[in-house]
């Protein structure tokens, strides 16, 4: 494979909110998955070392227990993993959390449909980072919500007015649904679920970008495999004897025309799908930030190398015509 340099920087910049970061940052859910915290703990020193300087996590990625159940021992949580390696932060890393989904009192998962709800995981996230002001919270939306995005995004915009919170963003959203947003307070980052074969939010993408918001998209590598993850190594190209991107049945999943197409592009590069799928992430907009996530440096380094990737316009009409 064609080794290529290993820099986050060399994705361009973006701002959210008053802080220019990297485009190419990392997220933390896979983190908890092993039950060695000190494997945890190197991956995050050295996404920092690579220009890493952007991190996306949440108080409810933990593992056992959590959305990604991983090895058996004690309950490992992304946001004491991250102050772990990195406190003190010293403007080192923006760190982006979130609030909505969470365990409820009885132990089921549900969402957070109250102001004092949304208090108690905006402090959870809080004391797990050991900070006194998040950068970033994303209000997540779930269907099992109850309340009006109005509702649970003004009561964060009360937060950030007290000082607990800098900047304000939303995940798993509609156009419709950023608009009631914005109008209580300034949405600097949009999170949804985005990639190759998941564009069902093209046009949210589009919005953002005329609005100057961030769009951060979840899944990038995974797909429509989502939380399996990816099915195959990320240094996988055509010689691959399975889907290269991860995926469901149907054209989007393993040996559809965009796994297909994607393969095709690895192989001209020399590279894996997983680069190939973080640098067409990368090429939908200057505003467009990308978060893979794991937790084994080796990966890290590949997904981080992304960043040096130039696909072409013949790349890009060969994924792009592909039917997703």
């Amino acid at each position: 494979m064609t080794v290529r340099s290993v820099d986050a920087a060399a994705a361009g910049t973006w701002r959210l909110g008053d802080r220019a970061v990297n485009r190419m940052g990392f997220g933390s859910m896979r983190l908890t998955v092993g039950a060695d915290p000190a494997v945890a703990i190197r991956v995050l020193r050295r996404a920092v070392e690579l220009g890493v300087d952007h991190i996306d996590t949440a108080a409810f990625y933990r593992s056992p227990g959590g959305i990604l159940e991983g090895e058996p021992g004690p309950v490992r949580c992304a946001t004491e993993l991250i102050r772990a390696a990195l406190r003190p932060y010293e403007d080192r890393v923006f760190i982006a959390t979130k609030v909505g989904p969470g365990r409820m009192p009885d132990g089921s998962w549900g969402s957070a449909d109250s102001a004092a709800r949304l208090r108690q995981q905006v402090e959870e996230n809080l004391r797990g980072l050991g900070v006194e002001t998040l950068d970033l919270v994303n209000l997540r939306i779930t269907r099992s919500s109850g309340a009006s995005v109005e509702e649970r995004f003004g009561a964060l915009a009360e937060l950030r007015a007290k000082g607990l919170i800098r900047h304000l963003g939303l995940s798993n959203v509609t156009v419709e649904q950023l608009d009631a947003a914005e109008r209580i307070a300034p949405v600097v980052c949009v999170q949804n679920a985005y990639a190759v074969d998941m564009r069902g939010d093209d046009g949210l993408l589009r919005v953002c970008g005329e609005r100057g918001i961030a769009f951060v998209p979840f899944f990038a590598i995974a797909g429509t495999a989502r939380e399996a993850g990816a099915h195959v190594s990320p240094t996988s190209s055509a010689s691959s004897g399975s889907g290269g991107s991860g995926g469901s049945s149907g054209s989007g999943g393993p040996g559809g025309p965009v796994d297909e197409a994607v393969r095709r592009v690895a192989a001209r590069h020399g590279t894996g799908v997983h680069q190939v799928r973080l640098a067409w992430t990368l090429r939908q907009g200057p505003h467009v930030l990308a978060i893979p996530g794991t937790g084994d440096v080796a990966h890290l380094e590949q997904n981080v190398a992304a960043a040096t990737l130039h696909l072409t316009a013949a790349d890009l009409a060969d994924i792009n015509r592909s039917p997703a």
